[in-house]
């Protein structure tokens, strides 16, 4: 049995709906999901929420002959902490 995809839950994937097409439709004018919840950085509809935002499924249907579970954590992980780095760059950008 695999390990889940350990997301912290941060929600930084889910202010940057706006950029990527496949989750533009869930930009709520911001480029933010319509669907996140700023105050408890949760998704409002976590269990029903769309294909697109189901890592699991993610891999699954698209990545699975591609690379390995791990290698595709190891992938993602790298890009949430790109976000990471980059939204608290964005928020002090003199570095303070």
């Amino acid at each position: 049995m695999r390990k889940p995809f350990p997301c912290d839950q941060c929600g930084e994937c889910c202010k940057r709906a706006g950029l990527i097409a496949e989750t533009r439709s869930l930009d709520r004018g911001d480029g933010v999901c319509r669907h996140f919840d700023d105050q408890s950085r949760q998704c409002m509809i976590y269990h029903e929420r769309p294909e697109v935002c189901r890592v699991d499924l993610q891999y699954m249907r698209k990545y699975r002959a591609l690379m390995s579970w791990e290698s595709f954590v190891d992938l993602n992980m790298q890009a949430c902490d790109e976000l990471k780095r980059s939204s608290s760059s964005s928020a002090n950008p003199a570095g303070d």
